[in-house]
């Protein structure tokens, strides 16, 4: 019985070893040997030999440097062969490097930030020394951190030290660290100071001014704490004064608002000086329709004649004369309009009726076919109407009693367009029609 070949993987199943029966014979089991490949010296009986040994499991290595290790022959005969190396590459064999050389000025990132104002030193790069190197400000190499960038600025303008009740802003002109109170202080209107605040700005309120056109300011006191204490006087009277507003309010005094004049009358108001000067008192004008004026005073009576004013009062005819009695503007609709042709007719505020047609209607005789004429169609002249007959006999102021109607005039061509008739008519009158008698002159 063959141990190597009857037992699956006597020596395990890598290819590291090689298996060995001395004794086949059934009653000498478990004799088999294991022997390393790599090294025959190491054998083991009845089961895989340890053919491998990591020195660097556990690290033998000074891990407090940061020491890492490896083994190159990891064989049970090969000792102390492992290899100790430090962050930098510095190594040693078989035992941990007694000093890494570590500088964190090289090997940390940025170590003094970003930017250029700073220079780095690690004054111990042993590795067991960490966080020791130190950063130094090129401005101000006074200013130094360890184990980090430094503050290399500082701007005493943050927060703001100077007066902000004035109105001062403030800048640095040099923030490194160790440049202290050069800031400086500036008030709105330019003045400065450096290291601390301005005690006093000046402020001009009338820059520009608050006054109205017509008014001149003045700011007493300057200071930029003392405001709103500027006057406006009116320059058309320098007794009217404002303290910190426009006196344009009172610098004008409108003497038309009310309106002091008649406006029963209809009068208007101007003043032309609308100032508080006592030469501009009472310089109101007040302006009837018609345009008679009186200054500082209601005009006493307005003149307004209707004639003149009101557009053709008495009618567009030229038939009538127009009167106003009174011209007072209180008194109006009294105009009068007489007509041309007969004075006696008149009318109060508004046209007179200067015609009467005595024909309208027809007073005479429309069965006698007269027609009607009124040579004076006056109001006041009667009766004087004329009728006419179609043959020419008229009447004043009635009908024609009997109109003479000779049928052989009258009548066109009663007895015919020839010339072989005589026509007579015996009974002429307009009521009796249709008597004409026609005589040949052949045969009468």
């Amino acid at each position: 019985v063959d141990e190597c070949v009857t037992v699956m993987n006597p020596c395990g199943t890598g290819m590291d070893q090689t298996c060995n029966d001395p004794n086949t014979a059934s009653s000498s089991p478990n004799d088999y040997v294991c022997t390393c490949n790599v090294d025959m010296s190491v054998t083991k009986t009845n089961g895989p030999a340890t053919c491998t040994n990591d020195e660097c499991s556990p690290n033998p290595c000074d891990t407090s440097q940061m020491q890492t290790c490896n083994d190159p022959n990891s064989s049970p005969s090969s000792t102390g062969d492992y290899v100790c190396s430090c962050p930098n590459g510095v190594t040693a064999t078989g035992a941990s490097v007694a000093t890494c050389i570590v500088d964190e000025c090289v090997t940390v990132m940025n170590p003094c930030g970003t930017g250029m104002d700073q220079t780095c030193n690690d004054p111990n790069t042993a590795a067991n020394s960490l966080h020791d190197f130190v950063c130094t400000c090129t401005a101000d190499m006074s200013i130094t951190r360890v184990d980090g960038p430094a503050s290399c600025t500082s701007d005493e303008c943050n927060p703001n030290p100077c007066d902000t009740a004035q109105s001062q802003t403030c800048n640095d002109p040099n923030q490194s660290a160790g440049s202290t109170g050069d800031y400086v202080c500036t008030c709105p209107n330019g003045v400065s100071a450096t290291g601390g605040k301005v005690a006093q700005c000046v402020v001009d309120e009338c820059q520009p001014s608050p006054c109205g056109s017509d008014q001149t300011c003045n700011d007493p006191n300057k200071a930029s704490n003392v405001l709103h204490d500027f006057t406006c006087t009116c320059n058309a009277d320098m007794s009217i004064v404002q303290t910190d507003g426009p006196a344009n309010t009172t610098c004008s005094k409108d003497e038309c608002s009310p309106n002091p004049c008649d406006m029963a009358q209809s009068q208007t108001c101007n003043d032309p000086n609308p100032s508080f000067l006592p030469s501009s008192v009472n310089d109101f004008v007040c302006t009837c329709p018609n345009g008679v004026t009186a200054t500082g005073t209601s005009v006493t009576k307005c003149i307004v004649d209707e004639c003149v004013e009101n557009t053709n009062p008495c009618g567009s005819g030229g038939d009538q004369t127009c009167n106003d009695p009174n011209t007072s503007a209180n008194s109006r609709n009294d105009f009068v309009c007489t007509c041309t042709a007969d004075m006696s007719v008149t009318k109060i505020n508004g046209a007179a009726t200067c015609t009467k047609d005595e024909c309208s209607p027809n007073p005479c005789d429309t069965s006698q076919m007269q027609t009607c004429n009124d040579p004076n169609p006056s109001p006041s002249s009667t009766g004087d109407y004329v009728c006419s007959c179609p043959n020419g006999v008229t009447a004043t102021g009635a009908a024609v009693a009997t109109c003479v109607v000779d049928e052989c005039v009258t009548v066109m061509n009663p007895c015919g367009t020839g010339m072989d008739q005589t026509c007579n008519d015996p009974n002429t009158a307009s009521s009796s029609p249709n008597d004409f008698v026609c005589t040949c002159t052949a045969d009468m």
